[in-house]
């Protein structure tokens, strides 16, 4: 089975790297997820000294490499490495089309290069939570994703205690000057790749449904 133990950044990106994507928060594979690998004292818990993966997510994309974003397990939290990523991209692309809102949106990126979920109210004249299922629509259908996270800083004193604004982008300007996108395989043959992948990771003890709900 999976075998690492996060307790710091440099962990945490050692181990997203080693295992090319993996979702935030528990996931249909037991065992298979940040907040599952991070050693219990080092789980976030909303206080400033104590915010983990929470925090050290900021760091990890700040050095590049790693998206990050809502596009597993039907939506949630993920972070994955472009050659992973460009495969599960070319499954979602081939399958999903955006609707009105995203196709208003991607628009914008394509003009404005980065969004956050104030500009996207604005944007579409829409309540904060149709903003973020706008937003996670998009990443879902790897289209999007985080660019950037900023640590915000509140009252006379500038305390941290986990709020965060983030920067939406698309993989194409993320990516562009690191690795390629694009690959040869077919979206059934991309899919195949990420079952593989999975699976030896779990060493084979992940069942292909559970895999698949994993990467739905």
């Amino acid at each position: 089975m999976i075998d690492f133990q996060i307790c710091s950044q440099e962990t945490m990106e050692r181990a997203i790297c080693e295992l090319g994507i993996v979702p935030f928060f528990t996931s249909a594979i037991p065992g298979y997820s940040i907040k599952e690998l991070t050693k219990p004292a080092f789980w976030f818990d909303g206080e400033e000294e104590s915010l983990g993966p929470w925090d050290w997510k900021i760091d990890c994309l700040q050095n590049g490499g790693i998206a990050y974003g809502k596009f597993l397990c039907g939506g949630k939290a993920a972070f994955a490495t472009v050659p992973i990523y460009r495969e599960l991209m070319n499954v979602r692309r081939a399958a999903t089309v955006p609707d009105k809102n995203g196709e208003r949106i991607m628009e914008y990126l394509e003009k404005q290069g980065s969004i956050t979920i104030k500009e996207v109210r604005a944007l579409l004249d829409v309540k904060k939570g149709q903003a973020d299922a706008a937003i996670g629509k998009l990443m879902q259908q790897c289209r999007v994703v985080t660019g950037a996270i900023e640590r915000v800083y509140r009252g006379p004193e500038r305390v941290y205690n986990g709020w965060q604004v983030s920067y939406f982008c698309t993989p194409e300007s993320l990516f562009e000057d690191f690795a390629p996108l694009q690959t040869d395989h077919t979206p059934e043959e991309s899919l195949e790749i990420l079952i593989d992948h999975l699976t030896k990771l779990t060493n084979g003890t992940a069942t292909r449904k559970q895999v698949l709900k994993c990467l739905a």
